[in-house]
């Protein structure tokens, strides 16, 4: 009967828990980000789901002085959850093999063609021409 209480003490391959995933801080310094706490705040969700939310790429977040912080903007203006098409426009962009600051750098960055940056035209009527450009990005 040893063999019974035997493998009771042998090695056994526990993963961890995921780590939160998050991408080096390439936003402009000025660009508001809300820790997770605050985020599960305004989305009125427990952190756990913020974290899953991370780790499933519906959410992107930064690293910005060893704290991990998602931009404001990607939070829908009032309050009721994250901003309309983004989690499909991250899903294409991963799919199509951009990097997570990649991301970041095309949506944050200023474009002539449309009023502002991508992540602001996800706030109104050009959320579609946005997605439309990220898949033809992609493919």
């Amino acid at each position: 009967m040893p063999w019974l209480f035997a493998s009771r003490y042998e090695p056994v391959n526990v993963t961890g828990v995921s780590t939160i995933p998050y991408a080096d801080d390439v936003l402009d310094p000025s660009e508001s980000l809300l820790q997770l706490t605050d985020v599960s705040k305004v989305l009125g969700v427990p952190i756990s789901r913020v974290e899953q939310m991370l780790r499933d790429r519906h959410l992107l977040a930064v690293k910005r002085r060893r704290v991990p912080g998602v931009p404001e903007v990607f939070l829908a203006s009032d309050g009721r959850g994250v901003v309309k098409g983004l989690p499909g426009l991250l899903a294409v962009l991963h799919d199509g093999g951009y990097r997570d600051e990649e991301i970041l750098r095309w949506l944050f960055e200023a474009d002539d063609s449309l009023p502002g940056r991508p992540i602001d035209a996800m706030h109104g009527d050009l959320m579609r021409e946005v997605i439309r450009r990220a898949q033809a990005m992609a493919f």
